[in-house]
């Protein structure tokens, strides 16, 4: 096993290691979730889950998010994400609530 051991150390200089750390964390994670990849069918039909006919049809009929320069489909991955989560359908109890709501401000 092994064992870190630390001494003759301040908390003044622990709390600027947390900091140093702390702020690469977050630099690192700005940077991933900024970053929009772009890529073509697979990347479409590895997010989405459908098959390549049936995002060629959604394309066709201008029903999913995409580019296309000449012949090529273009797909962002933080557009197909928001397309898919745009889809969310309500559970039993949110439309409960709806309903609940509906009658009390009439």
């Amino acid at each position: 096993m092994n064992e870190i051991v630390i001494t003759q150390i301040n908390l003044e200089d622990i709390s600027n290691i947390v900091r140093d750390e702390l702020q690469k964390f977050f630099a690192d994670q700005q940077e991933n979730t900024q970053s929009d990849e772009l890529g073509g069918i697979d990347l479409a039909m590895k997010l989405t889950g459908l098959a390549k006919s049936t995002i060629y049809c959604l394309c066709s009929s201008r029903e999913i998010p995409h580019s296309k320069r000449g012949k090529l489909l273009y797909f962002s991955r933080n557009e197909l994400n928001e397309w898919l989560k745009s889809g969310k359908r309500k559970t039993q109890a949110e439309i409960s609530i709806e309903a609940g709501n509906f009658g009390k401000n009439k």
